[in-house]
């Protein structure tokens, strides 16, 4: 994997930092490959608990698009007649969210600056957000004529509502980190000199807890957005029943009756 995106796996828990600070971890070609590449790798290993998502630098968590190579590759497009530019979307987005949404365990991103464009979308496909105080976010999209990628049309109207996501996608504008709490766009605001180690309090402590339990709970969430009550209530019995068959059930129940702290193995 390229140098512009980190990978790491330690004691269950994966992180992959963005790693182009000096560009605003904004996404070139070859960083999309890299961060997609970890985040498909992350979900697929077993010994993966928990993903952790953050960024390098201070000033962003990603501010989507590199732009200055997008210009080149549009006029290279414009010559050749290939349109393969926007191909971006289907290579390398669409997979990166796909990973992130559909792992089976926990994704938390720390957002750690500015989130904008499809650096706000790869933030609402974690599952938790913690946010540092200076950060801020915004759609972007419409700013550069562009319509939403990132699966940001899907989770952003699921966050904030169809109203207010309406109104962010047409009229771009930098929302707080104050904001985005208000909104449910931040489960968690922290200082910014707090925010890795807060983040890695709350992605180590999920890579320790229950991942059956955490997989089906993420799945049940999302089943539940687009499913009726008595479909949602089969799902939640075809998920409880796998869950009370885990290890992780049996541990818990008897740490429950000893009154000791459980200690999860992941299955």
């Amino acid at each position: 994997m390229a140098d512009t995106v980190l990978y790491e796996v330690s004691d269950g828990l994966a992180t992959i930092t963005l790693n182009r600070p000096e560009a605003m971890n904004a996404m070139n070609i070859a960083t999309k490959v890299a961060f997609r590449d970890a985040a498909v790798t992350a979900a697929a290993d077993e010994a993966v608990r928990a993903i952790l998502l953050t960024a390098a630098g201070d000033r962003a968590f990603c501010v989507g698009q590199d732009l200055k190579e997008h210009i080149g590759l549009l006029a290279s497009d414009k010559q050749s007649g290939s349109g393969q530019t926007m191909s971006t979307v289907r290579e390398h987005y669409n997979p990166i969210v796909r990973a992130l949404t559909g792992a089976a365990k926990p994704v938390v991103a720390a957002v750690n600056g500015v989130a904008a464009g499809a650096g706000f979308g790869f933030a609402l496909a974690a599952d938790y957000r913690i946010v540092a105080d200076t950060a801020a976010f915004n759609t972007s999209f419409a700013g550069v004529a562009l319509t939403a990628d990132s699966g940001i049309s899907w989770t952003l109207p699921r966050v904030i509502g169809p109203g207010r996501a309406a109104d962010l996608l047409l009229f771009p504008r930098s929302i707080t980190a104050q904001e985005a709490y208000e909104w449910g766009i931040a489960n968690r605001v922290v200082p910014a000199a707090e925010l890795r180690a807060e983040a890695q309090k709350v992605a180590r402590s999920l890579a320790e807890g229950p991942t059956v339990a955490y997989a089906a709970l993420k799945e049940s969430l999302a089943y539940g957005l687009s499913h009726t009550l008595d479909e949602t209530l089969e799902k939640e019995d075809e998920l409880q029943s796998r869950a009370g068959v885990s290890e992780d059930h049996s541990i818990a129940v008897q740490a429950f009756v000893n009154k000791e702290k459980p200690k999860y193995l992941g299955r």
